[in-house]
Formats: structure tokens, sequence, C-alpha cells
């Protein structure tokens, strides 16, 4: 099957640089909105089967203009939510970005017992999202298309695509409704096609002022 994995559209956290990433979270700013809008004409040669979002309130706005469009019902999956803070929510300053990121670089490395600060591991991380995955998955025989997180894309791809190393995720950004496009099974393993890390509207709708600290370049 076709997997892609779009990042949701600009928060006001975003703009700020905060590590916002608590239940139900900020919506859209208008160019967030503006950014979700262009989701279907981007995917318009896709034969989308499913759409899914996480928990938190972003996703679930980027997603609904897909869902207008096909006529299909945006399904909230736990399991893609963000990864947590923890000790570290709201927070803007850099030492608090970098401990964040830090600690999931350890992930990426094989440290998955290292712990989030007031928050979970690596294991339980990975392990949400491969059963959210896995349970998409098995839906669908063709393209499927999640709606979730900065951080949350760029560890699961860099852990889980095969044809990548976790270093090609820190390296390259993911911009608001950026995707990864992923194909194959739970079965055979996920091959990383096509990393679009500017927005789907195009090069227009990228906001060069905002610090977004999950988004941009490790």
């Amino acid at each position: 099957m076709r997997l892609l994995l779009i990042r949701h559209g600009q928060t006001p956290a975003n703009v700020l640089g905060s590590l916002d990433t608590a239940a139900p979270g900020p919506g859209l700013t208008e160019l967030g909105q503006q950014q979700a809008q262009a989701v279907p004409a981007a995917l318009r040669d896709e034969n989308v089967q499913g759409i899914y979002a996480s928990r938190l309130v972003r996703t679930q706005l980027t997603a609904a203009p897909l869902s207008a469009a096909r006529e299909l019902e945006v399904v909230v999956h736990d399991g893609l939510h963000e990864i947590e803070a923890g000790a570290f929510e709201a927070k803007t300053d850099e030492q608090s970005v970098k401990a964040y990121l830090g600690t999931i670089l350890k992930w990426g490395t094989g440290e998955l017992d290292a712990r989030m600060p007031g928050a979970h591991d690596g294991h339980e991380f990975f392990g949400r999202f491969d059963a959210a995955i896995a349970e998409i998955a098995t839906e669908h025989d063709d393209t499927a298309v999640v709606f979730s997180h900065g951080a949350a894309i760029r560890a699961w791809v860099g852990a889980r695509a095969l044809n990548i190393s976790g270093e090609f995720t820190l390296h390259n950004p993911l911009d608001n409704t950026g995707v990864a496009a992923l194909e194959g099974s739970v079965e055979q393993g996920w091959r990383l096609v096509s990393w679009a890390d500017q927005p789907v509207g195009g090069a227009q709708l990228h906001d060069e002022l905002a610090p977004d600290p999950t988004g941009e370049r490790v």
C-alpha cells in the first residue's frame, strides 16, 4: 500500500517556536488554513481510501478539506499524536528545545530507554505509532493519508523506512503540510519514496519567520 504522512498546517505555537504537544492543542493560523485548503488539489491523483488524524485539533482541521473533497470521514487515532514534551511543554527557550530534540535523537540511535523528562520513553512512542500504522495498513490496499506531527513523523520514518537512515529525517526539515510518502506493508517493511519538505501548496505557503522547532533541520 501507499502511506502518505502529512504534517498538520501551521499553528500559533509553530509561529512562537513553542513545544505544544498537549491535547487538544491549538487550531490553525490563517496561513495554516490556506495550507490545509491546498491539500486536496495536491493529492488529486492519489487513490485515497482512508483519511486519519491524531487526537490533536490541528491535524483534524488540516484533514477537513481533503475529507470534504473525497467524502471520506476523518478517523481519529490516538496513536498518531505528537511526541509528548512532558517537562518541556509550552517551552520556547533554546535549552528546552535542544533537550526535547536530544531525547528523540537518542531514540534514533537505538537508545529507546531514554525517557522524555515528565513523559514517555522511545519504546512507548514507537509502540503506539507502530500499532496505529499497522491498524491503518490492515484496512487498505492502496493509499491512506495520515495527518500527524513534525517530530512524530520524522522520528517514525527515520526509524522504520528501510532505505534511509535516521539522519535523513533529522537533516531534512518537514514544513507544515510537508509529506513523507512510503510504500510497502507491515510484513515487508516500508520504503520512503518521496520527502516533500515544503507545504503541499508550494513555497509561497512557507513562513520563513516562524521558528517551528519540530519541523526545522536538526
